[in-house]
């Protein structure tokens, strides 16, 4: 017996997402509540997935349960599909697990041909309707199914409508229809070698391969990259019976969002055309009308759509994005999803939907794409700054950007990937634009409307974009765009405004956003949920306060390094690691005393009351030091063109010639590995009693001043216990010096960072002599895959990547299998000796919430990651914890 390849709508229901997809799990569920759906069957994405295992044939048995399928659409709409005295045609669409707007093909008005399309005529007595099909069938089969570049079908369009001189493709006459259906046959025959088929069940069967063939296209992939979407869960099918909103002025389309996908306010948000088919709408060929004039002109369909969405909204317990068409005068629901917002419009939803009571605070939680928090914290228009509003368009979605004017998307992914800020303007975007708007600062077109294809993409992605602004003109040709009648050059500057819909000549100055109040309560509800404590990474005052802001519980990670690459204090260092006795070296290190004191004293003010984890020297002392060709051409330079008998150039000269030895004699093969770390702490120990003297007479001076500190000392690049040993001797030993001498009581705590798979494997003999361990991922990933990240990520990684070697960057993305293994054995080995050791991580990957997961599941006790990123790890860590709950 073969398997169950085709499920009619009544057969299917919501739960059944993985075989049906979302859009046939929708459509099984609207059915089966009652609702007016045009009737339909789905093939499953089993069979996508069949398709691509067989090497692209269509599954054995996929078309015997097909022909019935349609038989019985046939029976519940008392038409027949390719008889042309009742007609019975069928949409084609796609439909993942996962929605991907736009990304995947659709086939309309799919039966036609030259003897139903008469059939049709007769049977509407509307001529004009039934070639509009037909024009438009065939050019939508002629550049999914055929391959035929759409723009050649466009021109063909354009010539047609100037020849009957008007504007809009609803103006056409039926006879001119009808010459357009001929062009369009005799393009097909010239382009494929072939006459357009006329089959009705060849076209179904060709029209479900191109479907399955969409989801391998280079848009459809570079969507699921962006998107995270696994590439082997293939697409559904759903073949649905023909409802026209193209037949006259009582039959319409739309799409609306039962809240507003930009802002997340509670009002039916949408738009629609009269006279129309639904692509009319989403890809913008046509600008809309906002749905609320629909009341006007039809208050009946209007109030009995706004139920419908209300009820689909309560059902569904989330926003709903919903497409429908009006068929003389009768209302038909094609489809519903859970809608796709901005970042800040799906926190709102979700906190709204809570406190109204259809979802719990921990369902709210879940629903927020963690990654998508980041695009709050961007910068938005100073409006207190004069600027030059060149033209204003819909404001598609919130945000600003400013960037070179790009007309093409391939030249817009080549600037924007080298670095440009670009802005890419179109007529129109489409799905194959997908490259380009992905590296774009936003997006600005000419057509289209608040539900096109360029609205709907952008809101997703945290893009501003301005659609339908009517006052741009482009010429492609010239590379030349108009606003409002001046002309600007492709690499021109603009600003443009989502929020507004401003379109703004130059760069203009931007100002930090104003996060919502729904944004503190989701991260309030996270707070209570996670387990996991979440600290920053920062190494000044400045940063440490920020840090607080977004919510950070303490340090987690201070770079000590940074504060001596300042400029004022680099001269010092270099004297420090110049000096040819342990005199002159603790001259300069006294020197720095103070201003590293200084440093701390800010950061641990800026933290009253919570931890401050601060990392001892790290990196080898050649990074303190001029680069080694720099100061041989800078000898070179001098002994060639400046009088060395001077005395002021002989001391130069001297200073850089003993730079430069000094350089030779610290160079190393593989500094990474080399003597760094605490390997300096252990052959010049004044340099970490300095630093730790620093930390705690800055700690006992806050303290005096009536602050509540809690200092804490990390070592790095331990790999033998006995680093850690002697290190924590001395480190203790300074503390408690200061306190006697200051008469303060602080805590001593101290800890070691895990970057080697030594100290990972040996962490049972290093955890005694540890009050805290922290992952410093970034390390440890080099360390364990014997990549240099630098060299990696500059040439072999992104082709590793491509190649499906590696499934994501492990310097982004945890690799659970390989680092997070040594980890996991890290921790189990530490806790048989120290039950009380807490355990944390404090790479970027802290930041990163699959990472999290990870850690979570691991028993770590904190992570720590840049301030910015301090927002993304609290929501990230709730929803960590809610799924460790699940599983119990």
């Amino acid at each position: 017996m073969s398997k169950k390849y085709v499920y009619l709508f009544r057969e299917g229901s919501s739960a059944m997402r993985d075989l049906l997809g979302g859009k046939g799990a929708n459509l099984a569920e609207m059915t089966n509540i009652g609702l007016n759906v045009p009737p339909g069957f789905t093939v499953t994405t089993e069979a996508c997935r069949e398709y691509y295992d067989k090497a692209e044939q269509f599954p054995e048995g996929l078309w015997d349960q097909i022909v019935p399928a349609i038989r019985e659409i046939e029976q519940a709409s008392g038409k027949i599909f390719g008889d042309p005295d009742s007609t019975l045609l069928v949409s084609v669409r796609s439909g993942a697990k996962v929605s991907m707007p736009g990304m995947m093909d659709t086939i309309l008005n799919l039966g036609l041909n030259d003897s139903t399309t008469d059939g049709l005529s007769r049977a509407t007595n509307n001529e004009r309707f039934a070639y509009d099909c037909y024009r438009r069938f065939i050019q939508m089969f002629g550049e999914v199914v055929l391959g035929i570049e759409s723009y050649k079908f466009a021109a063909i369009l354009e010539n047609i409508k100037e020849e009957q001189d008007v504007s809009f493709d609803s103006e056409l006459s039926p006879e001119s229809l009808h010459g357009l259906v001929n062009k369009f046959k005799n393009l097909v025959r010239q382009e494929t070698g072939s006459a357009f088929p006329e089959d009705p069940y060849q076209q179904l069967q060709q029209a479900i391969i191109a479907v399955f063939k969409s989801w391998n296209t280079q848009r459809a992939k570079i969507y699921r990259k962006f998107s995270n979407i696994a590439d082997d869960i293939g697409t559904a099918v759903n073949i649905q019976a023909m409802v026209f909103g193209n037949m006259g002025q009582d039959s319409g389309t739309g799409v609306a969002f039962t809240r507003d996908p930009s802002t997340g306010e509670r009002y039916l948000y949408g738009e629609f055309l009269m006279n129309a088919q639904g692509e009319d709408v989403v890809a913008g060929i046509r600008t809309p009308n906002p749905i609320v004039q629909l009341k006007g002109e039809n208050s009946e369909l209007y109030n009995q759509f706004s139920e419908i969405a209300a009820s689909l909204e309560t059902h569904y317990k989330n926003m709903q994005d919903i497409e429908f068409t009006i068929e003389r005068g009768r209302l038909y629901i094609l489809q519903t999803r859970n809608g796709k917002s901005t970042a800040s419009a799906s926190i709102r939803i979700a906190v709204e939907l809570c406190q109204e009571g259809l979802i719990t605070k921990e369902e709210a939680v879940k629903r927020i794409d963690p990654h998508q928090l980041g695009k709050l914290l961007h910068r938005r228009i100073d409006d207190d700054v004069d600027f030059d509003v060149l033209a204003n368009g819909l404001p598609a979605s919130p945000g600003a950007g400013s960037g070179k004017i790009i007309l093409d998307s391939d030249l817009a992914e080549k600037l924007g990937t080298a670095g440009e800020k670009v802005i890419l303007v179109r007529t129109e975007t489409t799905p194959d634009d997908i490259h380009g708007v992905l590296v774009a600062q936003g997006i600005l077109t000419s057509r289209g409307g608040m539900t096109s294809h360029a609205a709907v993409v952008a809101r997703h992605m945290g893009k501003p974009a301005i659609c339908g602004c009517e006052a741009l003109r482009i010429n492609y040709g010239t590379k030349k765009v108009y606003i409002d009648g001046e002309e600007f050059s492709e690499g021109s500057e603009i600003t443009i405004d989502g929020g507004t819909g401003r379109v703004i000549r130059g760069i203009v100055p931007m100002k930090d956003p104003d996060l919502s109040p729904e944004f503190q309560t989701i991260l309030e509800w996270a707070d209570e949920i996670r387990t996991l404590k979440v600290m920053a990474n920062a190494d000044n005052s400045l940063d440490s306060t920020k840090a607080r802001e977004f919510g950070a519980e303490g340090i987690g990670l201070c770079r000590t390094e940074h504060m001596f690459m300042e400029p004022t204090r680099l001269t010092i260092v270099q004297k420090m690691i110049l000096a040819q006795t342990l005199e002159e070296r603790e001259d300069a290190l006294a020197a720095l005393l103070p201003m590293q004191e200084e440093d701390f004293y800010g950061i641990l003010k800026a933290m009253n009351t919570l931890p401050v984890t601060i990392r001892l020297l790290d990196p080898p002392l050649h990074e303190f030091l001029p680069n080694m060709e720099e100061l041989l051409e800078d000898i070179l330079t001098i002994k060639l063109t400046q009088d060395v008998e001077d005395r002021k150039i002989q001391e130069e000269l001297y200073h850089k010639e003993n730079l430069l030895r000094k350089v030779r004699a610290l160079q190393e093969v593989n500094p990474m590995l080399g003597h760094r770390g605490c390997r300096l702490g252990i052959t010049y120990p004044e340099i970490y009693a300095m630093q730790t003297r620093a930390i705690y007479l800055a700690a006992a001076k806050l303290i005096k001043e009536g602050y509540e500190v809690y200092p804490q000392v990390k070592i790095p690049l331990v790999v033998h216990f006995r680093e850690l040993e002697i290190l924590r001797q001395q480190t203790e030993e300074i503390a408690r010096d200061v306190m006697e001498v200051q008469e303060v009581t602080i805590p001593i705590i101290i800890g070691t960072m895990i970057e080697m798979p030594r100290a990972a494997l040996t962490a049972d003999e290093i955890a005694p002599f540890a009050d805290f361990f922290s992952f410093g991922t970034n390390d440890l990933t080099q360390a364990v895959f014997g990549f240099s990240r630098d060299d990696a990520e500059g040439k072999f990684l992104p082709h590793y990547l491509n190649s499906n070697i590696l499934a994501e960057n492990p310097f982004a993305v945890l690799d659970r299998t390989g680092v997070g293994k040594i980890m996991q054995y890290c921790v189990e080995l530490a806790r048989k000796t120290n039950p009380d050791l807490k355990v944390g991580i404090c790479g970027e990957h802290g930041g990163d919430p699959s990472s999290i997961d990870f850690c979570q599941e691991i028993n770590l006790n904190y992570i720590s990651c840049s301030p910015f990123r301090v927002p993304i790890a609290r929501l990230g860590a709730a929803q960590s914890a809610i799924k460790a709950r699940d599983k119990e």
